[in-house]
């Protein structure tokens, strides 16, 4: 992704402040509010945000309250659940802030204390659901590392008025290690698995089907396969080859249809050019 220049300087210049700041900040224990207004600090000094209008502070919703929201052009884009320095993140400090956002339609929940930060993705389908997408510690970060400024970039202002971090989601969930096992415990591939050892060892006696099952249960991991997630990317895979074989039937109809009755068709046996 290029980050502009202004940005990347930015980010170069106040990243190593706020590491020291935090750094400090952690030995002394600080508590949740005091932590909260570091945080506030760098959206604006960090991630360019403009502390007055673009964040919110205790962002009201059904009568209970967020820390903060990042709220641009009048769009909420992400509600940030902040903890004391001190504290580890648990999935239970999440669980507020996913509700909050489900019922505003909010798709992004950011959960940090100031040196651990999370980007969750809120989906409602039936029911309320959050996955992690991206999580880093701040003090482990290097501006001299590009894919740190790209992680980084992904919460700045610029960054959302490019709708980067929804590309970023989409990206890693069409090329993950689910999506890619789904698509190795496939049939295609396992016909071209056994098309290959055929070619490697002729006359190989060896069915699909046994090439699918030892791909399915010796080489992929059970997590792989039976997580929610790896069940999500085989239904996706599942949907996209059914999808590939409807067109491709469409296909062949067509060109049999087109050598019934088109124009190529061969003239009937008899008939003179002069008719």
């Amino acid at each position: 992704m290029a980050i502009p220049k202004a940005v990347e300087q930015r980010l170069k210049e106040e990243v190593p402040r706020f590491q020291k700041v935090l750094a400090d900040a952690r030995s002394r224990d600080v508590n949740e509010a005091d932590t909260v207004i570091i945080v506030t600090d760098m959206l604006e000094r960090v991630f360019g945000m403009d502390k007055y209008q673009d964040v919110t502070r205790e962002y009201a919703i059904k009568g209970t309250y967020v820390d903060l929201a990042v709220k641009i052009d009048g769009v909420i884009q992400y509600l940030i659940e902040v903890k004391a320095i001190g504290m580890d993140l648990k999935d239970h400090h999440l669980r507020q802030a996913v509700d909050y956002a489900a019922k505003e339609g909010i798709r992004w929940v950011v959960l940090t204390n100031g040196v651990d930060w999370e980007i969750h993705r809120v989906t409602v389908a039936g029911q309320v659901n959050s996955e992690q997408v991206v999580s880093f510690n701040l003090l482990d970060l290097s501006m001299r590392r590009q894919e740190d400024l790209d992680l980084l970039f992904l919460l700045c202002k610029k960054g959302i008025d490019k709708d980067l971090i929804d590309e970023f989601y989409e990206r890693q969930q069409a090329c993950n290690r689910f999506m890619i096992g789904a698509l190795l415990a496939s049939e295609e591939v396992s016909a071209l698995v056994r098309r290959m050892l055929r070619s490697i060892t002729p006359g190989l006696k060896v069915s699909t089907d046994e090439v699918q099952s030892i791909i399915q249960g010796e080489v992929i991991k059970r997590d792989i396969r039976e997580s929610d997630m790896g069940l999500q990317a085989q239904k996706r895979v599942a949907r996209e080859l059914a999808k590939l074989e409807r067109a491709k039937a469409k296909k062949k109809q067509q060109k049999r249809s087109v050598g019934v009755n088109g124009s190529d068709s061969p003239a009937p046996s008899g008939s003179s050019s002069s008719d």
